[in-house]
């Protein structure tokens, strides 16, 4: 598949491009996420070749236990089943999702969202092509060609079972699939990510994390939306007009809380429900509070329970921050940028799921898969 995804780069350029011009939404991350270009063509195949190199994820022994009489139980991983991706206009999810499920066994039934119709089309006859040329069926990736209507009754009727279904969009995407699902959902949620400026704090280090996780790509989850800076810094207000003027080069629009007002180019935050959104544009919002406990405290109440850092010198406040926060990645002196599957070692992701169950964060090859216990005996009976 990385081999075709090359081969016909051409091709699938050309079917994102009837994408392109069929989007009428002033959506940027959208848009963003729906283009393609070479770059990103080449990233599909590394990790595809990341995944091929990855060691099997399936029948990986993760306890044994030699019974008294004489039974040998183990626990091994399995496959799930059949496994359910809805998305939106992201033709890079055609990839890596149906990669990590057929490599962890499972097959794999994607419904993206009409905007990348075109692209994800010409991506599943590239998957079905490559699952042919390895005497394969092309059941393991399946394109589902539904409207909202047809989607809703699959998900309360499908017409085969579904063992896990991954909703990987926006809240309102979100709440649809969990209303009408009858199987279990993993929920890909929003990010609305925070990060804390401490007393402490390398100001520079700062200046370029806060940057490099707003401006880098704002249709990513990981993207930062909220600043908290403590009131006790040093030379803050030097280092906030200089953060300011920076976010102003990308074209930041800038909120600022009471206790930052009056800080020139920015905007009053109108009412406390901005506190929970998640921008996916170019918009921030910096606060300010009294100290760390403040922080968590907010982060934990505001936050969508994806990415957090830190920026601080005192590794006693970040390791209390980072057990404290109720987050699926916690950071200390780095963007949330790296809240990703592929840098984390995992070779690509499914989704970034902010449940607690099964798996929390990015979800790699070795996180599609159950268990199931395997129990050798030789006659023994309970009583």
């Amino acid at each position: 598949m990385a081999q075709f995804v090359v081969s016909e780069a051409e091709s699938l350029l050309a079917a994102n491009e009837k994408d392109l011009k069929s989007y009428k939404g002033d959506d940027l991350a959208m848009r963003d996420r729906l283009k393609l270009d070479q770059g990103k063509i080449n990233g599909m195949a590394q990790s595809l070749d990341q995944l091929a190199s990855e060691p099997d994820p399936l029948g990986v022994e993760r306890y044994r236990f030699d019974h008294g009489n004489g039974m040998q139980v183990s626990n091994r991983t399995a496959p799930f089943g059949t496994v359910l991706i809805i998305y939106e206009s992201r033709p890079d999810v055609t990839i890596e999702a149906a990669g990590i499920a057929f490599k962890s066994g499972n097959k794999i039934l994607l419904k993206g969202g009409k905007e990348s119709l075109h692209s994800n089309l010409a991506l599943v006859e590239l998957w079905h092509k490559a699952l042919l040329q390895v005497d394969s069926s092309k059941d393991w990736v399946q394109y589902l060609k539904f409207n909202r209507t047809e989607t809703q009754a699959f998900l309360q009727n499908p017409t085969e079972v579904i063992d896990l279904i991954v909703p990987r969009g926006g809240e309102r995407l979100i709440a649809f699939v969990k209303q009408h699902a009858t199987c279990p959902v993993i929920v890909s949620g929003r990010g609305n990510n925070f990060v804390y400026v401490d007393s402490t704090a390398d100001l520079e280090m700062a200046l370029q994390i806060i940057i490099d996780a707003k401006t880098t790509k704002i249709s990513a989850c990981n993207a930062l939306d909220k600043v908290l800076i403590a009131a006790d810094l040093p030379r803050k207000q030097e280092f906030l007009m200089r953060l300011v003027a920076e976010l102003r080069k990308s074209k930041v629009t800038i909120h600022t809380d009471e206790q930052l007002s009056e800080l020139e180019n920015t905007l009053p935050i109108s009412d406390e429900s901005l506190w929970y959104e998640e921008f996916l544009e170019y918009r921030i919002v910096l606060g300010q509070v009294y100290d760390l406990h403040e922080a968590i405290d907010k982060i934990n109440k505001y936050g969508g329970g994806h990415s957090a850092a830190i920026v601080t010198t005192d590794t006693q406040k970040a390791d209390e921050f980072m057990v404290r926060i109720d987050a699926a990645a916690v950071y200390h002196n780095a963007s949330t940028r790296f809240t990703d599957g592929g840098q984390f070692g995992l070779g690509g992701e499914l989704a970034i799921s902010t449940d607690k169950l099964h798996q929390r964060g990015p979800i790699g090859l070795q996180h599609l898969v159950t268990n199931k216990w395997f129990v050798k005996g030789n006659g023994q009976i309970r009583n």
